[in-house]
């Protein structure tokens, strides 16, 4: 007994700073810095808006729920246990299916890379940056058949080397390009701190951002291991925030130094900033290696994203959410018929670049696509942390959000007001780009939106009784 009681202790051992460690390697990503250099100074005002309309309420919320419904499940067991297995399922398919939009996303900024590296005219090929992406996608679902043993450790390598080395270089660039005095293309006096009010498609990248500080749902399940989580965890959350909201600002500004706003292309804007800077400074022989660091980090958080969410997905089959096939393993446990399944669906995904006069619109439509699907998850999960405060009031969570259900209320109703200002706002073509026909833009976010939201629901709606029986048998075949 006094060694259970030891091991029970000893599970809370996550310091604040490795806490906020964990939620960094989830918000900070090099190729959102593009996107929001193109707002130059007036991006502070922007993240400050993010932090306390989205940050801060959807992580102290899905904390709560973390740790009060602890089991393997996430999103999908908090909802299910407010709004019933329906609702349950929207929300993990959801999470999903938001990804599929995004992969093309990440890679199209792999592809521009690679582009550079090599020859940089490439990079407003539109049939290069596709094949680039297929066959990108397609090698790492096929790593990911071997395994999360033989994956992981691309990703992990992949992160330090990929987003952190690069991430540390363009600030120091950035910051002895301010001290030698060179010229600056982007204001920075007072006035540039607050946007201009006028237009609406000038705000429109700001669904971009609540984007990049979406995904805290995945960390707060690590909430519970936290010494004192009632004090530690908003702790480790403000660290995170500070240091992501600074490698986010300094590196976008690096940026901003040397590239025109107007001139800013949201997948190759790293690549051309790192361009200038090693030109002036007499280092072009470093641009083919930062290059391949790049590629190695979006191809790592590509490679750590694609089996996570479809495993999510791959949990509601033993609740006869999904047909028999989808329950399928190989013999190392990975769901393959899923992984292939979402292979064909980001193959099509892929090819909307085609139909867009830039790679820089179609890194946007499709960024605002993941960024509107995504926050329908975010709904859900504020309606239910609302709603188990009243019909599950004495589950014990080890984290409560702060000042009782007023409190729940206060930070749910703040996110929720994020999430539909997102969904809103995605439809609005962005001032700063030509994103081609409005027609096709409208009608694509609308459609790709509609599928989202109906798809689930039909599948739910259309299961079978003997799904459950046969995903018993396929159990006992595969020995799970």
């Amino acid at each position: 007994m006094p060694d259970s009681g030891k091991k029970r202790s000893s599970r809370r051992v996550l310091s604040v700073f490795v806490l906020a460690m964990l939620n960094v390697s989830i918000m900070a990503s090099l190729r959102n810095l593009p996107l929001v250099a193109s707002y130059g100074l007036t991006s502070i005002f922007f993240f400050v808006l993010v932090g306390i309309f989205f940050l801060i309420p959807s992580a102290l919320v899905s904390a709560e729920l973390a740790t009060g419904w602890s089991k393997g499940g996430g999103v999908y067991i908090w909802v299910r246990e407010a709004l019933g297995d329906r609702w349950g399922f929207f929300a993990i398919w959801t999470q999903w299916i938001h990804s599929i939009p995004w992969y093309p996303v990440i890679l199209s900024f792999a592809a521009t890379t690679i582009a550079y590296v090599f020859n940089p005219d490439l990079a407003t090929n539109k049939w290069f940056v596709v094949a680039v992406i297929l066959v990108s996608f397609w090698a790492m679902t096929l790593l990911n058949y071997l395994g999360i043993e033989t994956s992981s450790w691309f990703s992990t390598i992949g992160v330090i080397l990929g987003t952190l080395l690069p991430g540390i270089l363009i600030i120091s660039l950035g910051c002895f390009w301010i001290f030698q005095g060179n010229p600056i293309n982007t204001p920075i006096d007072a006035s540039a701190l607050l946007p201009d009010f006028k237009s609406i498609g000038d705000f429109t990248f700001l669904a971009g951002l609540f984007l990049a500080f979406a995904g805290l749902e995945v960390s707060a399940a690590h909430a519970r291991e936290v010494k004192n989580p009632q004090k530690n965890y908003p702790r480790a959350i403000i660290f995170a925030a500070i240091i992501t909201f600074t490698v986010f600002m300094l590196g976008s500004l690096a940026i901003a130094f040397v590239i025109p706003q107007g001139n800013i292309s949201l997948a190759a804007g790293l690549m051309e900033a790192f361009a200038q800077f090693f030109s002036y400074y007499k280092l072009q022989w470093l641009l083919p290696l930062v290059g391949v660091l790049l590629i190695i980090g979006a191809a790592a958080e590509v490679n750590a994203w694609i089996a996570g969410p479809a495993k999510g997905l791959f949990a509601t089959t033993s609740h006869g959410n999904l047909p028999p096939m989808f329950h399928k393993v190989n013999k190392r446990g990975v769901p393959t018929n899923l992984l292939l399944f979402q292979a064909i669906i980001v193959s099509f995904a892929s090819l909307v670049i085609l139909q867009l006069p830039t790679i820089s619109a179609a890194f946007w439509i499709l960024s605002a696509m993941t960024a509107q699907i995504y926050m329908l998850v975010y709904i859900l999960m504020f309606i239910s942390a609302i709603r188990l405060r009243y019909t599950k009031p004495h589950v014990p969570r080890a984290y409560k959000v702060p000042y009782g259900k007023k409190g729940i209320w206060f930070f749910s109703i703040l996110g929720l007001m994020a999430c539909v200002f997102v969904i809103a706002l995605g439809f609005v073509p962005p001032a700063q780009i030509n994103v081609g026909s409005l027609l096709f833009y409208e009608l694509f976010l609308s459609i790709g939106l509609a599928i989202a939201i109906a798809l689930p629901l039909i599948i739910h709606a259309l299961r079978k009784p003997h799904w459950i029986i046969e995903v018993r048998e396929i159990d006992k075949k595969q020995k799970i």
